[in-house]
């Protein structure tokens, strides 16, 4: 890893790191908020943001305002960045494909499949950098007290990932998540062009179909929704409300008068989904 930045932030520090990510075969930044006690070299719960469409490693650091309450409840906070970039990287003309569009899955059609593996990058690479470079905190089990959030895709990824690896991730929420990728224009034309026609393949990455299929995994989820959404067509929380009722998974699903897609809307509700993280992180 080298550290490309530092930077004092209440009590702790916001670092950004590069590194060659071998799943991806490129470098990769990511971010990290350490909060007072982590530097101290004391043991901390942690939170990987996954941010949504054009997003990077920065987005959420900078514009979330999380680290306060990050500091306050002793949570390490991660942020990758949302694709594999680079000169030699696929990428494509339209800002919902290709770099900054990696949707958090390991693509199988050809022109993409040498770097777009953020599945891989995400849960087992990135997941274990993390656990051998900072000091994450484990339970009895010998667990890592890790949980997942994200926001639009980044909300699809950290659904969909929470419950393919619940034995990874304690504790999962989302701001505004694609919720049914494979019935929105979004997912369909990410899932086509990374995984190729047949359906069935799609449904392994869509939440509402693993929901089903995984069945409760987790005490309780969270997740935020505003009403004037500019893309509530393609978020789909109807079908997350019908998977999780259908197999007994806790969701308290908020929905939000006048709130939009942006990141004033995570603004709002960071300190929610903080510490709802904190609650289960500490208690597993």
């Amino acid at each position: 890893m080298e550290l490309l930045q530092k930077h004092h932030c209440f009590a702790g520090e916001q670092r950004f790191y590069r590194h060659h990510a071998k799943s991806l075969q490129c470098d990769m930044k990511f971010g990290v908020y350490l909060p007072e006690k982590a530097l101290k070299g004391q043991d901390c719960t942690a939170v990987i943001y996954l941010a949504g469409l054009t997003c990077t490693e920065e987005t959420f650091a900078i514009k979330a305002h999380a680290q306060q309450l990050a500091n306050e409840l002793d949570l390490i906070l991660i942020t990758p960045g949302t694709s594999p970039r680079g000169e030699d990287v696929m990428d494509d003309a339209h800002w919902d494909l290709g770099q900054g569009a990696g949707f958090y899955v390991n693509a199988t059609q050809p022109l993409w499949a040498k770097h777009y593996q953020m599945q891989t990058y995400i849960a087992d690479e990135l997941y274990q950098l993390i656990v051998d470079n900072f000091p994450i905190a484990t339970n009895q089990d010998v667990k890592y007290k890790i949980g997942l959030m994200g926001h639009s895709m980044g909300g699809h990824g950290a659904l969909s990932l929470a419950f393919k690896f619940p034995e990874k991730f304690q504790s999962v929420s989302a701001f505004a998540p694609i919720c049914a990728p494979s019935i929105c224009p979004w997912g369909e034309k990410a899932f086509s062009h990374y995984l190729g026609m047949d359906q069935q393949a799609w449904f392994a990455h869509d939440s509402s179909h693993l929901i089903i299929e995984r069945g409760k995994q987790f005490p309780n989820i969270l997740v935020d929704q505003g009403l004037d959404d500019q893309f509530y067509s393609q978020l789909h929380p109807e079908k997350l409300q019908q998977a999780c009722d259908q197999v007994g998974q806790n969701l308290t699903l908020r929905f939000h008068e006048g709130f939009d897609h942006g990141y004033y809307f995570i603004q709002s509700f960071i300190a929610d989904h903080l510490r709802h993280h904190a609650e289960q992180l500490h208690g597993v």
